[in-house]
């Protein structure tokens, strides 16, 4: 982290960041509310701020999370792409219940979301997969994902026979890669504070719309 980052930062929490969090407020939208969280860690430079947690499990119940990017969000849920052949796909097709973290410790801020899962269109894919950049997407012909990689060379091997098999022309959308979108039911957010005092502001979908409770931190 660099200075300006830092000078950000600082700047960032004297205007009140670690003031608390609104009022409970049925009104409240927790998806703008995430937007402006979210703006805010991009604004101090945060490294990766899009990076976070997902926590899948098998249908009876075995746990298991890793880091993934956020790729968007709006009110139709919160995207995320991979290989389809992974364990963490395997574990959504079979289970389509998640949980999402994300958590910016210099701001003292995180945020919970559970939901279920369910796979983006192919068209949704197509469009991420052509912006990642081109040595990324022959990456995503070549990685046979959380299978076992006998030898290091084999992964490097693969890699090179699919940058000379697409070299002339474009690199397409492979068919076992894509993205996810997971539609929450519950956002919670987290808001440190001086002598543990934190906040959390939990919101509920009910019905149409959403409901908001305080937390005891």
């Amino acid at each position: 982290m660099n200075i300006r980052q830092l000078a950000r930062i600082v700047k960032t929490l004297r205007r009140g960041v670690m003031a608390g969090l609104p009022m409970a407020e049925k009104s409240r939208d927790p998806i703008e509310l995430f937007g402006e969280w979210f703006d805010t860690a991009e604004r101090c430079g945060i490294y990766l701020h899009e990076a976070m947690t997902l926590a899948t499990s098998t249908p009876d119940g075995i746990p298991s999370a890793r880091m993934v990017l956020l790729k968007g969000f709006d009110h139709s849920g919160f995207s995320f792409f991979t290989n389809y052949g992974s364990r963490k796909s395997a574990e959504l097709d079979g289970n389509p219940n998640a949980a999402l973290v994300l958590h910016w410790n210099v701001l003292q801020r995180q945020i919970r979301i559970t939901g279920a899962v369910a796979r983006v269109s192919h068209e949704e894919s197509a469009a991420y997969y052509k912006s990642r950049p081109r040595g990324s997407r022959i990456a995503a012909w070549a990685s046979r994902q959380s299978r076992v990689l006998a030898h290091r060379d084999d992964l490097r091997r693969a890699f090179d026979e699919k940058q000379k098999e697409y070299e002339s022309g474009d690199v397409p959308l492979p068919d076992f890669w894509g993205g996810y979108r997971l539609l929450p039911d519950d956002i919670e957010f987290w808001q440190g504070k001086a002598n543990r005092m934190h906040d959390r502001l939990l919101f509920r979908r009910h019905q149409a719309g959403w409901v908001s409770e305080w937390l005891y931190p």
